[in-house]
């Protein structure tokens, strides 16, 4: 065997083995996390600084992670919503569901969002994540108190 196929052969050997692992790990993943959870981490639709917000929103958690939470709205209601985080899976899951569930909302409606919403909108957390739920509730109350005035405005740290 020349080096090129011994080369062929490890990489291919390298690319079943990283394909088991993640096949592995994802199916611990189901045994911690939700089918929901872990689609909304592994697809963050809503993820991303919005610089013209109308309302901007920051949480940062016992746990070190900080939640931001941008809405835009027109006649009352939202009409988009994104989240940056620093945060784990839990933390982006949360931004990204919450972020999906607010919009179309009226913005009082919106300001009765819960923890236990978005727990239950992710088809549970774990109790050791659950207060990504509260910080990503809190990051959007305080977004939605920016929208009350300027004298309540925040300059997001770029």
């Amino acid at each position: 065997m020349n080096a090129d196929e011994g080369k062929d052969r490890d990489e291919k050997e390298l690319d079943t083995f990283v394909e088991n692992l993640t096949r592995l790990l994802e199916e611990g993943d189901l045994e911690v996390y939700s089918q929901e959870l872990i689609a909304e981490f592994k697809n963050p639709t809503h993820a991303g600084r919005m610089p013209d917000a109308d309302g901007t929103g920051i949480a940062d958690g016992l746990c070190k992670d900080t939640m931001e939470i941008y809405v835009k709205t027109s006649a009352g209601r939202i009409t988009e919503c994104t989240f940056f985080t620093d945060g784990c899976g839990a933390s982006i899951a949360c931004g990204n569901r919450l972020a999906r569930f607010v919009e179309g909302m009226s913005v009082e409606d919106a300001k009765s969002v819960t923890p236990s919403d978005i727990i239950s909108l992710l088809n549970g957390l774990p109790a050791d994540h659950e207060h990504c739920a509260a910080l990503v509730v809190i990051a959007l109350k305080n977004a939605l108190r920016d929208l009350e005035g300027p004298e309540c405005k925040e300059e997001v740290p770029r």
